[in-house]
């Protein structure tokens, strides 16, 4: 490997890592109370290489963790919503697979988008940034709903409501530290998507 590639695949690296540790700290603690000390703390990259990647600062690199934790989790609820069994098993499934993420976090693991979103949304970057990735998890509901024979009208509000439910049902398991409300909005999503028809 020539010195050149040995570098670019060195920085690359870096760069991952500070995008990972800021994806992490962002999930658990929100923007404020995440410093770049300890996002470089955490990546264990070098200090001085994260201006280069990122010269826009903290908010640079708290954008670019958004969008790479979203499209992590984009293709999660991708994967989780093709498998067989409808709608009612597909999402049943997913929040199955939060709920479990949640409680082995010590709930401290919530949705990095929402997260951030709440405390920053003021801030026009961000609130781009969580819009677009939001966008891309209603289209993968929206697209399962279809799949499952709603009419597109309808599975565009559907998708809404479901993504609404799951992320306030994070919040509050967040902070009464109980999977209780992601299993309510499970149970009452997998009666609605049994017992109302399409469309």
């Amino acid at each position: 490997m020539s010195d050149s590639v040995r570098r670019r695949t060195h920085g690359q690296a870096s760069r991952q890592a500070f995008v990972d540790a800021t994806g992490v700290l962002l999930r658990r603690q929100g923007y404020a109370a995440t410093g770049l000390s300890e996002i470089v703390a955490r990546s264990g990259a070098p200090k001085g290489s994260l201006y280069f990647h990122f010269p826009g600062g903290k908010q640079e690199l708290a954008l670019a963790a958004m969008e790479h934790t979203g499209e992590q989790l984009r293709a999660g609820i991708a994967a989780l919503l093709a498998q067989p069994g409808g709608a009612a098993a597909s999402l049943s499934r997913l929040i199955d697979v939060l709920a479990a993420g949640l409680e082995a976090s010590g709930y401290r693991d919530g949705c990095p988008i929402a997260t951030v979103t709440l405390e920053a949304s003021g801030t026009e970057p961000v609130r781009l940034t969580a819009e677009r990735v939001f966008s891309t998890w209603l289209a993968e509901l929206e697209a399962a709903l279809e799949a499952d024979g709603m009419e597109p009208g309808a599975a565009r509000r559907r998708s809404l409501m479901v993504l609404a439910a799951i992320e306030g049902g994070l919040v509050l398991a967040r902070a009464r530290r109980d999977t209780g409300p992601l299993e309510a909005v499970r149970d009452e999503l997998r009666e609605l998507f049994g017992a109302v028809p399409a469309g």
